[in-house]
């Protein structure tokens, strides 16, 4: 069993904007796998796929980005999942629009949904897969501006980027994030 959980905050008024991008990955992702809907579980929108004989878990987590690791947790305890077998899918300020980073673990770096998951799984070492959002030009607080819709020149990165991401959950799932940092670290963006 594996789980994909995407980052991000509940309702519409958020359902566009930059810190919202791992919700996107989740949305696509189910789309690509044909998932038969989400439903409100461990206080997140939840569905279950297989996957070549493997469950996959998609996880929403609705309890906004700072306590994203209530959900994750829940369902990580429900399941029996080790921390390696969640695949964490969120915004990274530090990365252009468009370009994907995995890792195998580490720490927060300062984002605070992932610091909630590291303190409710009780460990760092769970796979991430970041998503560039890069920052804003201007002196405009990166809070302000993660809650931002993307604007119109970033959309093609983004929507490429994605659909570059889905490729490397997927390639995660049969290969480990060992080959999704190989083949998606460092080049150039999705």
């Amino acid at each position: 069993m594996k789980a994909i959980v995407g980052l991000g905050n509940p309702g519409r008024d958020y359902e566009k904007t930059r810190h919202n991008i791992g919700f996107m990955v989740v949305d696509q992702l189910a789309e690509r796998w044909g998932h038969d809907g989400f439903k409100a579980k461990f206080q997140g929108l939840f569905s279950e796929v297989r996957l070549g004989g493997q469950k996959v878990f998609l996880l929403k987590p609705q309890t906004y980005m700072n306590l994203s690791g209530q959900a994750a947790g829940a369902m990580a305890a429900f399941y029996k999942l080790a921390p390696e077998d969640i695949l964490v899918v969120y915004d990274d300020l530090d990365l252009p629009p468009g370009k994907l980073r995995g890792r195998t673990k580490g720490s927060s770096g300062g984002h605070n949904g992932i610091k909630s998951l590291i303190a409710c799984l009780g460990s760092e070492n769970f796979p991430r897969l970041k998503l560039g959002i890069g920052r804003p030009v201007s002196r405009q607080p990166s809070a302000s501006y993660v809650l931002e819709s993307f604007r119109s020149e970033e959309q093609v990165h983004i929507e490429k980027a994605i659909d570059t991401a889905c490729d490397a959950v997927e390639l995660w799932l049969e290969q480990g994030m060992i080959e999704v940092m190989n083949r998606f670290n460092g080049g150039e963006k999705a």
